[in-house]
């Protein structure tokens, strides 16, 4: 697994907090099949509702971006959020009666809210780079995530879960958006960007993104 060269800087910058992130308990009930089948559905409501914002915050990306191919990747990550990852919710939860339309209505948890907002205001206050470090725990996360459950995972009733994030297309995603963040940072900061006084700042952001992560898994559990 190898999402580009910044990525591992910022997770490392994240320390305990993308390990409780990553190996939250929500986590371990996916990979072992203990998670309470309430509390994996009332995260994907929630998800859902999260996917909507999340492709928000890339449309915006594309009017943040200084490059072509920065607006073409951003615009392809939209594409991807819209029509494959969010399938897996919408054919989930129709499984258990719950239709499209009441997830689109449904009410938002305040960690829902407090997540999106955080990243759609790293967009609309900072620049591309901000917005990248505000998403990059989501993408790349799940992307991590979903390889070490794929190669752990005994027999699970969330199966289709880690094969969404396991997979292919899935993964593909992660190698475009990591290459993406190494481009954006190596054009904006060069060749060394914890030499700038900017990078601080980001490891900030991805940190803080990251524990909003944390939050959200832990609203999964409250159901």
């Amino acid at each position: 697994m190898s999402y580009g060269a910044t990525f591992p800087l910022w997770r490392a910058a994240a320390g305990d907090t993308w390990r409780a992130y990553t190996q939250h308990a929500f986590v371990e009930g996916l990979r072992d099949g203990t998670l309470p089948r309430e509390a994996f559905l009332r995260y994907l409501v929630q998800d859902y509702q999260f996917l909507v914002h999340f492709s928000r915050a890339w449309a915006l990306a594309v009017t943040k971006a200084e490059t072509l191919d920065e607006m073409r990747a951003c615009a392809a990550t939209v594409h991807a959020l819209l029509d494959h990852e969010m399938r897996l919710h919408i054919e989930t939860c129709a499984a258990e009666g719950i239709p499209e339309a009441d997830l689109f209505a449904a009410r938002e948890a305040p960690q829902n809210i407090a997540y999106t907002r955080y990243v759609l205001d790293a967009g609309h206050s900072g620049d591309f780079l901000d917005l990248m470090a505000a998403l990059a725990p989501c993408v790349l996360g799940y992307g991590e995530i979903g390889t070490r459950l794929a190669a752990d995972a005994g027999q699970t009733p969330y199966a289709d879960w880690i094969a969404t994030y396991s997979g292919a297309d899935y993964q593909h995603t992660c190698r475009e958006v990591g290459g993406l963040i190494d481009a954006a940072v190596a054009r904006r900061l060069g060749s060394t960007p914890g030499d700038s006084p900017r990078w601080p700042r980001l490891c900030a952001r991805f940190e803080m993104a990251t524990r909003l992560e944390v939050d959200f898994w832990s609203m999964g559990l409250s159901a």
